[in-house]
């Protein structure tokens, strides 16, 4: 038998075995939107390409940036000899954990001065995101809040919410948020949303600098929304991923959700991430917390997701976790990890004013609803142009500029070289 027919008959074999069954009817997973895109650029050999897709901080050269604070963070740690590279408790750094929980609630929160907060170290937002979904699935009273399982989440939001949510076994239901008309806050839907949805309804709030929009409620407008909460005593599931992003001022940030937890009678749980206002978008770095009304309901719930977590993922990674604590606590790194953040979030509000100035002023673009203030007014890496998505496909397919086809960019993505062959290409667009 010659080697060819060994081949074939082993082949034969391997189609007609129990093996050849497993798995068969498996369906092939559509691409990642943001990575195809990403792939796409690559590929792309057009010299004046445009990447504004990526939700990831860019200088002024396009290129990725390590935060000086960081570097400095980095260097400390690998003159530190005393650091080894053992496992981290289940619920990760704890001087991470509690330096975290400052940050975001504030260093005089009486939340964490009374013990009344669960935090836990986890894989960056998506995980804190995912570790409260399952928390919420095994414990949240669903059967108070209309017998449904499931989470009211922004129209638009970040695709993986629903993707997260979805897998655990609740049911994502849109709520407005963006209006077309204005390109703005849908304050009316919203509200109407949260006075009618059954009492106890969990909704899933962007802390800040709103993503894909970039459109954010007043500080009236969040009391407001608070009230409603406190009224119909719905769970709120804050996501908060640019912190800093947004005014550039990390306090200033965090104001909706600090609002809310000294409301006292809001349930409140809070997504934490570092990729973003540290740049440690590989290292994977966040928290979850989530506030009680009392210590012992706080021990309870940590014990709860220290369970979850062991099965999930036993031990968070170390490296990043130290580096955000360095950062936190250390004056000098403190100091300057403040200065990097005003210069990213400085950076992203010139490139807004530049857009918004070739857009009226040099190619006097028509614009949806009327003029392109929207461009100001949105705040933090994201803005939505409001353009349609045949337009969107034109700037993408003719002019090698990458963007969403819900015409969401990425303003990190512009640069002083590039955003006036991106202006130039979104008044074609708007004008087609």
């Amino acid at each position: 038998m010659s080697a060819q027919q060994r081949l074939s008959n082993i082949q034969q074999h391997i189609e007609n075995s129990a093996a050849a069954s497993i798995f068969s009817d498996v369906p092939q997973a559509p691409p990642d939107a943001i990575f195809k895109l990403t792939a796409a650029y690559k590929a792309d050999t057009y010299d004046k390409k445009v990447n504004l897709g990526v939700g990831a901080y860019r200088d002024d050269d396009g290129k990725p940036w390590v935060l000086p604070s960081v570097k400095m963070a980095k260097r400390a740690l690998l003159e530190n000899e005393d650091i080894d590279h053992e496992y981290l408790g289940i619920t990760g750094l704890n001087e991470f954990t509690s330096s975290a929980a400052k940050l975001i609630l504030g260093s005089s929160s009486e939340a964490i001065s009374e013990k009344r907060v669960s935090s836990v170290q986890t894989i960056s937002g998506t995980g804190a995101n995912h570790l409260g979904a399952v928390f919420l699935n095994k414990f949240y009273p669903f059967d108070k809040a209309g017998g449904q399982r499931q989470i009211y989440i922004s129209n638009p939001t970040w695709a993986n919410h629903k993707a997260i949510f979805n897998s655990v076994g609740i049911k994502p239901v849109d709520y407005p948020w963006y209006d077309a008309k204005t390109v703005g806050l849908d304050f009316e839907g919203l509200t109407k949303t949260l006075k009618e949805a059954p009492k106890q309804s969990v909704f899933l709030l962007h802390a800040c600098a709103h993503n894909p929009t970039g459109v954010d409620p007043t500080k009236e407008q969040w009391k407001q929304i608070a009230d409603l909460f406190e009224q119909q005593g719905h769970y709120a599931f804050f996501d908060c991923a640019y912190q800093g992003f947004a005014s550039g001022n990390l306090d200033e940030d965090a104001y909706s959700v600090r609002l809310f937890i000294e409301r006292r009678t809001i349930p409140v749980l809070v997504c934490q991430s570092f990729a973003k206002n540290a740049g440690l978008y590989g290292e994977r770095i966040g928290a979850l917390h989530i506030v009680s009304t009392t210590p012992e309901r706080a021990a309870a719930v940590t014990s709860q997701l220290s369970v979850i977590q062991r099965s999930e993922i036993s031990n968070p990674p170390a490296f990043g976790a130290r580096i955000v604590t360095m950062i936190l606590n250390e004056p000098k790194l403190w100091d300057q990890w403040q200065k990097d953040v005003t210069t990213m979030a400085d950076r992203i509000i010139s490139m807004r004013k530049s857009l918004h100035s070739l857009l009226v002023e040099k190619y006097k673009t028509p614009a949806p609803g009327g003029n392109w203030d929207h461009i100001l007014k949105q705040i933090g890496m994201f803005t939505f142009l409001g353009l349609n998505e045949k337009q969107c496909a034109l700037i993408v397919n003719e002019g090698h500029i990458y963007m969403t086809s819900n015409s969401r960019i990425s303003m990190a993505g512009l640069t002083t070289k590039n955003v006036e062959y991106v202006a130039s290409w979104i008044d074609k667009a708007a004008r087609s």
